[in-house]
């Protein structure tokens, strides 16, 4: 299995997860933060605390610990797609 890193983090399965929304076109979605519990082609299911949330990719910032404990940013524009066809997709590097 490939290790994830910052530069294939797109290309990634992100359930499971924890993350924590940096920035938003949304205001109210700014400091949410939980665990992925699913993922479709445009939203992200979110377990935090004792509730289920469902975010928009298209409108959030996502900033997310990878398992050596790194933090990275993502633009929630960049992994809308489903999960299986991202791995075919060409991702930017920043």
């Amino acid at each position: 299995m490939t290790q994830i890193t910052p530069f294939n983090l797109t290309r990634h399965e992100l359930i499971g997860f924890d993350i924590h929304i940096s920035k938003s076109a949304n205001r109210q979605l700014i400091g949410i933060s939980g665990r992925i519990t699913d993922e479709t082609r445009n939203t992200l299911t979110l377990k935090s605390g004792h509730r289920e949330i469902r975010l928009p990719k298209s409108v959030v910032h996502l900033r997310l610990r990878l398992p050596k404990g790194e933090v990275v940013e993502v633009d929630g524009r960049a992994i809308v797609a489903r999960p299986e066809d991202r791995i075919k997709m060409r991702s930017r590097r920043w």
